[in-house]
């Protein structure tokens, strides 16, 4: 009778650390922010693009335009049990540069200084609407004249 008792306590143990560590959080991280011990290296108005790089690395992306500037970009991302991964923390430094490739600013944003910016989709309307592909060969049947073919 006590291995019984045992047995279940050890059973319903295991289905209550299963339930507890289903309540954890999966955490992904991604990206790279150059750490601060690198940053202090750097000195506006004197270090360039190629200086930069190679103190504190490759930026996660660049701006469209070469004189833009770099960014390094962090994000955490948090899920829970079956739900959507969220984004719990991002960083951004971004580090412009001057016509000339020299460092001019150093700024640093988080998902607190985000902003939602809405996407307008445009679709291109066309002149056929509901008719299946069959209907559209067979109502050019007799459309056509044979003059049209000869030029």
């Amino acid at each position: 009778m006590s291995v019984i008792r045992f047995w279940n306590a050890g059973a319903a143990l295991a289905v209550v650390l299963g339930i507890l560590s289903a309540c954890a959080p999966i955490v992904r991280s991604h990206g790279y922010i150059p750490p601060e011990e690198d940053l202090a290296l750097l000195t506006v108005g004197v270090d360039t693009r190629d200086t930069v790089a190679a103190a504190v690395g490759q930026p996660t992306a660049a701006g469209i335009i070469t004189t833009s500037g770099y960014y390094y970009v962090r994000s955490r991302w948090e899920t829970w049990g079956p739900r959507a991964p969220k984004e719990v923390d991002r960083q951004v430094l971004a580090l412009s540069f001057s016509e000339a490739g020299v460092l001019e600013n150093i700024e640093r944003f988080t998902l607190a200084d985000g902003q939602v910016v809405v996407l307008s989709r445009r679709i291109t309307s066309t002149s056929i609407r509901n008719v299946s592909f069959i209907r559209q060969l067979l109502g050019n049947v007799g459309r056509f004249s044979v003059g049209q073919g000869e030029e």
